[in-house]
């Protein structure tokens, strides 16, 4: 079941740009509530599986893999342009297809499947609703190109299984089992990245939107009363 919703979300993000083609304040709360969520999520989840199941030597080891995880994403965002929070910083009329873009996109999505078969519902709740402004994003960025309608779609279908993929993989792969603390941290780091800077995008101006707290402690307050 996993495998389909992962893929329905990005198929629901890139429907509702065909159908109601939601304004960039509407992407910006769906981006609020989602790094909310996900923020939520990987420090009332994952953060105290991964320590809790590593030895106190290990302690040490798991904090230095978030971190390099939260480079990790910095780099690939150096790539992709932003587009993992809602932002592609490209020019759309360019004949090239952004391979770069769409490569840093692919691996960021399947390195969010690889935790979720070890974490509970919560989390992939929490990737669904993460991907749905991102594919609004990477679809409105799509159709403004030259790109043929069948280009399009072939590149929004690669995108939508990176994450089954990775579920996949770190599910059959004995070794993304035997490290599931070591690579979950690793995707911690990935996390805390996007998720901070989603909200720190969320303020405008530095000036106080009561929408965008809304969608924000909205987002908080579902994963601390479904964890």
């Amino acid at each position: 079941m996993s495998y389909i919703l992962l893929i329905i979300s990005v198929l629901v993000g890139s429907l509702l740009v065909l159908v109601i083609k939601p304004n960039n304040k509407i992407v910006r709360l769906l981006l609020a509530f989602s790094g909310a969520y996900l923020l939520s999520v990987t420090i009332l989840h994952l953060l105290p599986e991964v320590y809790a199941h590593s030895h106190d030597h290990d302690a040490k080891k798991i904090g230095i893999l978030i971190l390099v995880g939260i480079i990790i994403q910095s780099v690939l965002e150096s790539f992709s342009k932003g587009a993992e929070h809602g932002h592609i910083h490209l020019h759309s009329d360019k004949s090239e297809f952004p391979w770069l873009l769409f490569v840093s996109l692919c691996i960021h999505a399947f390195s969010e499947g690889l935790p979720i078969h070890h974490a509970n519902d919560n989390l992939l709740w929490a990737i669904i609703v993460h991907k749905i402004p991102i594919a609004i994003v990477l679809t409105t960025f799509l159709l403004k190109t030259n790109y043929s309608k069948q280009t399009i779609i072939l590149f929004l279908g690669i995108f939508s299984l990176m994450s089954p993929l990775g579920v996949f993989i770190s599910d059959k792969v004995n070794f993304f089992n035997e490290y599931h603390e070591e690579i979950t941290a690793l995707i911690i780091g990935v996390f805390l990245h996007i998720s901070t800077i989603i909200l720190f995008e969320s303020s405008e101006n530095h000036k106080f939107n009561f929408q965008k707290f809304a969608a924000i402690l909205l987002g908080i307050l579902l994963t601390v009363f479904t964890l």
